[in-house]
């Protein structure tokens, strides 16, 4: 497992009966998490004394009931700074787990010792953007959310980091990456990070499991002469990392060689010393 145990403003308190307790700065959150099955005892005092707590509807969806929290705080991570909001479906606009991966991409492109052209698909709130970006890549950032591409701008803003060669750009994943192609524009890095279910700016229906090898297809041909990653991350339970690998290797490492990787990334829980796990991610890079 990759685990992100860089952070100083986030953690993973405990987690029990569906439910993790979390520290965000310096409010606490209490959010149901698919992956906790266990029921162990509640003995710490953070479940009592949450400044938001959201609750799931039997009939799916849910919503949230706070307790003395902003609008909107700041949380960072080693140079960088979110703006968060506790929104639609549990979500802060943050995956803090993403951080494992955000330091073994930073890490490449700072060694490439050339121009990294990085390309991030279903970018969000901008969180792997403004990594890349603060490790010294051009970077383009796509996403059919105006609002979340706004939201990006808003933390990129907050990390001292609105000069920065980013390239924003709202609209659909699969009809951007065909119209790169047909201009014959080329990346040196690729990173993905596809919903389980979604639909497009014009409703265009998204499933996974039907739509993300199409879409590998696709990006391998937007890949520069010397690449030098290619990243997806998953949160579809259903999707074993060991696909990840198989894609990325037939896609990618056949014509590029290089290594591949997948495995499980997840947190720290602080209460019983164990690991959450939190998704899959697939990785290939030109080195080791």
């Amino acid at each position: 497992m990759w685990i992100a145990d860089g952070w100083k403003d986030y953690e993973v308190i405990d987690c029990s009966e569906g439910e993790k307790l979390e520290r965000w700065g310096n409010y606490l959150l209490v959010r149901p998490d698919p992956q906790v099955i266990w029921s162990t005892p509640k003995t710490e005092k953070g479940w009592k004394r949450m400044n938001g707590h959201y609750h799931r509807s039997a009939k799916g969806g849910g919503e949230w009931e706070f307790f003395d929290l902003p609008e909107q705080w700041t949380i960072s991570y080693r140079d960088l700074t979110f703006q968060l909001k506790p929104f639609s479906f549990k979500h802060t606009g943050l995956f803090p787990e993403q951080a494992a991966n955000w330091d073994w991409f930073s890490e490449k492109i700072k060694k490439a010792g050339r121009p990294v052209k990085v390309l991030n698909l279903f970018a969000y709130t901008g969180g792997a953007t403004l990594a890349a970006a603060k490790a010294g890549a051009s970077v383009t950032h796509v996403d059919a959310s105006k609002g979340m591409v706004g939201w990006a701008k808003e933390n990129a803003r907050s990390s001292n980091l609105d000069s920065a060669s980013i390239r924003w750009i709202v609209d659909d994943c699969v009809k951007f990456v065909e119209r790169e192609i047909r201009r014959g524009n080329h990346y040196d890095a690729i990173i993905m990070d596809p919903p389980s279910y979604g639909r497009g700016p014009k409703g265009e229906i998204w499933k996974i499991e039907d739509a993300i090898h199409p879409l590998v297809q696709l990006c391998a041909q937007l890949l520069s002469d010397k690449p030098l990653f290619f990243l997806i991350n998953s949160y579809t339970t259903g999707l074993a990392p060991s696909v990840l690998t198989y894609m990325i290797s037939i896609e990618v490492k056949q014509k590029y060689g290089g290594f591949v990787q997948s495995g499980e990334i997840g947190l720290p829980v602080t209460n019983s010393g164990l690991l959450l796990p939190c998704g899959a991610s697939g990785r290939w890079s030109a080195d080791a």
